[in-house]
């Protein structure tokens, strides 16, 4: 099983049914063994995900990972929320969240970094455009290895949002 092929494979395969059931895939993950994989899912929709939500996804997620001969043999299914800190996965995540607070690592160095903590700008043709402390990054979405959002606990705190 490639730990990278088989998501990408997945994804193109649940997005579909997501939709049709009201849901965003966020991302699939493979993660554990070969002999045991478990196969993380994430999903949201307008409004949040609750526990009743991701409940009924269960059994149409399961039925439609059955038809998939990418994955064969025994496995965990996970179906979860993709929080706060949501990945970042593609161009319409980093669009969506402009303005938001990000964490990017990426597969290669980028002027001289792979790690970087900013917010998101604007996307140029397929560059995400970080802001880090005033200096401006350009990203190709190529070279992200993960991203995701970066909550601000305290904020929050500052705001009188409760922790």
């Amino acid at each position: 099983m490639n730990e990278r092929v088989l998501p990408a494979a997945l994804e193109q395969a649940l997005e579909p049914v997501a939709l049709q059931h009201g849901f965003e895939l966020v991302a699939v993950e493979i993660a554990g063994g070969a002999g045991a994989p478990v196969v993380r899912i994430y999903l949201d929709r307008e409004g949040g995900v609750d526990l009743d939500a991701i409940a009924s996804a269960d059994p149409w997620l399961t039925e439609a990972l059955e038809d998939q001969s990418e994955l064969s043999g025994a496995y965990t299914l996970e179906v979860s929320s993709p929080g706060i800190e949501r990945p970042l996965r593609t161009r319409a995540h980093f669009e969506r969240f402009i303005g938001s607070q990000a964490r990017v690592k990426t597969t290669r160095p980028i002027q001289e970094r792979s790690s970087f903590t900013g917010t998101i700008v604007e996307l140029r043709g397929d560059d995400v455009v970080l802001d880090c402390d005033g200096t401006l990054y350009e990203i190709p979405i190529q070279a992200v290895r993960k991203a995701n959002l970066k909550y601000d606990f305290d904020s929050a705190h500052d705001k009188g949002v409760r922790r």
